[in-house]
């Protein structure tokens, strides 16, 4: 078990004070609710009593619609059974779009720059244009709405028109090839298809439109595709079967008050993606009280986002990390997107951001923050950022030279949040803590509402060491199951198989002394030698350390009837080969830090990483590769080209 540390940040009196949690335990006091004097006496009432806890958060959110008089039935036999509020009537977009005025609502940056913004009028005006054209279109509840979008304004009017009016919103990023689109879209089946007409990545312009057309000829319940032109100018669809500029589709509509679309909690809102790495992507169904109810949590208390912030994260449409992005306009806060290369033009254009946009928030990944790094950036000799409260990390386990990173190189006074959870859950399992302090290397807190645990190989709670990440209550953002699993049999594999009705999400989880928590990688990714459970997380701390190594990825290879540790490493760009001397100071390094059963029994040199759409290195696949398997589905890959480059390895073939 790590030791307590001196922490590396704490919030200062007046945030304290000021936090929107501070003023929800106070709340739940006066309403004589419960009384709690820390973060984690509220953690700790927030699991004890799940039923007294989200009916809170929904009184204290003031949620437009219908609370009714239920709030949570546990059902023993099946938790993923049990109702939430299930008396209610509510609406995703109509809670999003409660705030009006001529203050900023989105505002869109390009790689070239800021590009436009709207206020939230404006918003909400282009909301209502879309929504009525959609329901011309004959969209009705339930129907999917599909999006194959970058991350601009218009994803997110088609998603708030979508939901307004009962729609089920799905999208993915226009870099995806055709198949890629087919795997997702095609089991879905769509009525309407939204796409730009092209996009811009790395200063250059790629099409979309030809993917769209191929698409669209293999989908067929597909009725009308509504295209963007993503320069301004006029386009040519005469190719695109039943396409429709969105100017011409939306031009007969006038802004008027939405009627939005009330259904119950867990009506279905959003269908998201699996990573699909190892076969066709599970289609994932969350329900539209769940999410909402969810993200609303993380945002207020988890993260201290207010009315007027200015929230930033960097994500595709792609990525789970785009929905909860939106869900920030919940807050009443502006949302800074960005579209495009983190690096294009300038290796700090994301600041360039923050500081000309006041950000509050900022999102972003351990893999920027560590080729930051490398490339000997440090912002925090150009950029004040004096506005910028929070940073948010996720995406893969922020090692503690992150942290150091952070707090060295790009601002002293900030909540650096690492959060992991994941699409399966449409958000976190463990995040930031506004009102406590940050431990270097460690997240700070498991979710409000969430019973989070570390369970051994024989179902038991470990206090003391590392385990496999359960959730042992239900929680609303639980996915209301997956589309096409009739019998729900695809989704109860893939949560509920190894525990009985304990929710296993797949990371490999250590509690700390400080009431932290440590992500060590994927527990399905996670390496046995000798029967030994070792964390990919604990090797990659190591390795990026040395200045030699820009990236590495590790597996484990069945070898003599045992599996041996492989690290595949890329060079920094200078270094001539992997020599004995440098492979001998890696496993030293690792040796040193770890313990000789981290130690990889080769380590050889490779030009690529394969890496999922939103960027994840996909450790399964190389996994595969090199045990003689297949990737059941290619098309997953930002890069799948890279695969070949494991498929044959010399290295990997000798004692």
């Amino acid at each position: 078990m790590t030791s307590v540390t001196k922490p590396q940040w704490v919030p200062s009196e007046d945030r304290v004070q000021n936090a929107i949690v501070t003023d929800f335990m106070a709340w739940l006091d006066r309403q004589d609710r419960t009384k709690v004097n820390s973060f984690a006496e509220l953690h700790h009432w927030s699991v004890k009593n799940i039923a007294d806890f989200w009916s809170a958060a929904w009184d204290y959110f003031d949620l437009p619609g219908e609370k009714g008089a239920h709030v949570y039935t546990r059902n023993d036999q099946d938790i993923k059974a049990s109702a939430w509020f299930s008396q209610s009537k509510i609406n995703f977009a109509e809670t999003l779009l409660r705030y009006r005025g001529d203050q900023e609502a989105l505002v869109f940056w390009g790689e070239k720059g800021r590009q436009r913004s709207l206020s939230r009028d404006e918003l909400y005006n282009e909301v209502s244009r879309l929504a009525q054209a959609l329901l011309a279109q004959g969209i009705e509840p339930g129907d999917r709405v599909a999006g194959l979008m970058p991350n601009m304004p218009e994803a997110i009017i088609a998603m708030l028109a979508t939901t307004a009016i009962g729609g089920v919103w799905s999208s993915a990023s226009p870099d995806f090839g055709a198949q890629g689109i087919l795997d997702r879209f095609g089991q879905i089946a769509p009525k309407v298809l939204i796409a730009p007409d092209s996009y811009d990545y790395n200063l250059k312009n790629h099409d979309v439109l030809g993917k769209v057309t191929d698409v669209v000829k293999d989908i067929p319940a597909i009725e009308r595709v509504v295209v963007i032109s993503w320069s301004g100018a006029d386009l040519d669809l005469s190719g695109v079967p039943n396409a429709v500029d969105m100017r011409d589709f939306v031009d007969p509509y006038q802004p008027t008050e939405i009627t939005f679309s009330r259904q119950g909690f867990d009506h279905p809102l959003y269908i998201m993606f699996s990573s699909g790495t190892t076969g066709a992507p599970k289609c994932i169904v969350h329900r539209a009280g769940g999410a909402l109810m969810k993200q609303l949590v993380e945002h207020k208390f988890h993260g201290d986002l207010k009315e007027n912030d200015r929230l930033f994260y960097f994500t595709t449409c792609g990525w789970m990390m785009w929905n909860w992005f939106a869900a920030g306009l919940g807050c009443g806060a502006t949302l800074i997107c960005y579209d495009g290369s983190p690096f294009a033009g300038s290796p700090t254009i994301l600041f360039d951001l923050a500081e000309q946009e006041n950000v509050t928030h900022f999102g972003t990944s351990p893999k920027y923050l560590d080729t930051l790094k490398k490339a000997g950036e440090s912002p925090i000799q150009k950029y004040k950022l004096p506005a910028l409260r929070a940073i948010f990390s996720t995406g893969s386990p922020l090692l503690p030279e992150g942290f150091d990173f952070v707090y060295e190189h790009v601002k002293a006074d900030v909540q650096l949040a690492s959060i992991a959870g994941g699409t399966d859950i449409l958000g976190c399992f463990m995040l930031g803590n506004p009102i406590g302090p940050v431990y270097r290397g460690e997240i700070q807190t498991p979710a409000l509402g969430c019973a989070v645990a570390a369970f051994s190989d024989e179902g038991k709670p470990v206090a003391d060491d590392r385990g496999e990440l359960v959730c042992t209550e239900p929680f609303p953002s639980m996915p209301l199951c997956f589309w096409g699993d009739e019998d729900g049999s695809r989704y109860n594999k893939a949560y509920f198989e190894r525990f009985d009705n304990i929710w296993t999400h797949g990371d490999f989880l250590e509690v700390t002394e400080n009431g932290g928590l440590i992500i060590h990688g994927r527990s399905d990714a996670t390496l046995n030698p000798g029967g030994v459970r070792i964390g990919t997380a604990e090797i990659y701390r190591q390795v990026e350390t040395l200045e030699e190594i820009r990236e590495a990825i590790v597996v484990g290879q069945n070898w003599d009837g045992d599996v041996r540790v492989v690290l595949c490493v890329i060079l920094q760009d200078g270094i001539s080969g992997l020599s004995e001397e440098l492979i001998k100071k890696i496993k030293t390094r690792i040796r040193t830090g770890c313990t000789p059963r981290h130690v990889p029994a080769k380590v050889v040199a490779v030009a690529d990483i394969p890496r999922t759409r939103s960027g994840k290195i996909t450790e399964l696949a190389v996994r595969d590769i090199i045990n003689g398997r297949e990737v059941g589905n290619k098309e997953a890959l930002a890069n799948p080209e890279a695969l070949d480059l494991y498929r044959n390895i010399p290295a990997l073939q000798e004692d």
